[in-house]
């Protein structure tokens, strides 16, 4: 039985997990997934073959937790996030990701900000849907 390969990518606010050989696991697997997931309040989502969980935690945190629970995995960081993912450079957010502001945050920049940063800002509004 193949272990469930995990990418980890910690936001400000949350972390997110791949699972880019979710098809390859076993119902029992995916089932042991789902409850590690809804018992931490997070939302499994089988569109993009990854979880995401609102709370803070560091990949070796993550690690450990894992291995106490005894879920087999194979886990890796991504270490990646800072080019797939700009930070803010500026304001009360100032280095958090576009992707972790509040939409009410977003919108007062749509109508306040004119700075560099003003298309990324204008592409993470239209890609929330605001």
């Amino acid at each position: 039985m193949p272990k469930a390969h995990f990418i980890f990518t910690k936001y400000a606010n949350s972390y997110k997990v791949d699972i880019p050989n979710l098809e390859e696991l076993s119902v029992e697997q995916i089932k042991e997934l789902q409850e590690f997931v809804a018992f931490r309040h997070g939302m499994f989502d089988f569109n993009t073959y990854s979880f995401k969980i609102q709370k803070t935690l560091e990949y070796d945190s993550f690690v450990s937790l894992l291995e106490h629970l005894g879920i087999a995995c194979r886990c890796e960081e991504n270490k990646d996030i800072y080019k797939e993912h700009p930070r803010i450079g500026f304001g009360q957010y100032k280095g958090m990701l576009l992707t972790d502001l509040p939409d009410s945050y977003l919108l007062w920049l749509k109508d306040n900000y004119h700075g560099e940063q003003k298309e990324l800002i204008k592409k993470e509004i239209n890609k929330r849907k605001l």
